[in-house]
């Protein structure tokens, strides 16, 4: 089995997305592929069908089906659970005087970081102010504004926590909130996506190596796909009741998808 890794971050449901593309070359032809992963089928085999594996020597390959080639694209998908939210927001200040803007901004950034730790924030970054002169726009008078950027994560129970009670401080703008899965559990629902979108490319070649009479598929080669986990966004609103819930929250999503190319013979070899 020959594999090419181009790339690759939910709750027990698993919905699959499958892309139907059937391609059939005459028995017997080979076909190569440049650059492509190098891994030996026995020690597959012996890892088992769906063991990730690091990076090979690259090398130029002829592979050669003594039968009819079939390919399909295999997906898979699933939800993992919000565990926690990253965060990012914008504190602003402004005084006719740069030096005045910076000390309001720093006062801002103060209250900012007590109410975050208070709700335990977690990998807490604050950017470096930047100030620039806001033209006279009636009724405003010109004035030097100064603003920085902060950015951390907070458990998903602390959405409410984050949005009215640092949302509402002076100067500061919230951005939509990113949801977050476990991080731990990231190798687990690879493998399992591995397995399902393997197992879509497989059923979809299938009646088809039935009705020409070659019903043991071989794989030759699979090629994965990018999957890195797929974020929803949510933006804070005004405060209104009932409280903002990190239950209402899209969950994360996690996809992957595979390319994958099987040797169909009469019998098993």
């Amino acid at each position: 089995m020959k594999i090419l890794l181009s790339s690759m971050k939910t709750l027990p449901s698993s919905t699959q997305k499958t892309s139907r593309r059937l391609l059939a070359w005459p028995k017997g032809q080979r076909f190569g592929h440049d650059r492509v992963k190098r891994f030996s089928l026995p020690l597959l085999l012996a890892l088992g069908p769906f063991l990730l594996i690091g990076p090979a020597p690259a090398a130029d390959l002829q592979l050669h089906c003594a039968g009819t080639l079939l390919e399909a694209r295999g997906s898979a998908e699933r939800q993992r659970p919000v565990i926690r939210i990253a965060f990012s927001l914008s504190l602003e200040a402004d005084d006719p005087i740069a030096d005045g803007a910076l000390e309001v901004l720093q006062a801002r950034l103060a209250a900012v970081r007590s109410k975050l730790r208070q709700l335990g924030v977690e990998d807490l970054q604050v950017g470096s102010p930047a100030t620039w002169m806001r033209p006279a726009v009636a009724p405003k008078p010109a004035a030097v504004q100064a603003s920085l950027s902060v950015s951390g994560r907070l458990a998903a129970g602390q959405l409410q926590g984050l949005i009215r009670r640092v949302g509402s401080l002076p100067g500061v703008r919230l951005a939509p909130v990113t949801p977050e899965a476990d991080p731990a559990a990231a190798e687990v629902s690879r493998q399992v996506l591995l397995a399902a979108a393997y197992r879509d490319a497989e059923a979809q070649v299938r009646p088809l190596a039935l009705l020409i009479g070659r019903p043991h598929l071989i794989p030759l080669q699979i090629q994965l796909e990018g999957g890195g986990p797929v974020m929803a966004r949510f933006a804070g609103a005004a405060a209104a009741p009932p409280p903002f819930s990190a239950a209402e929250l899209p969950p994360p999503m996690d996809r992957l998808g595979l390319q994958v190319q099987f040797c169909a013979v009469p019998h098993r070899r």
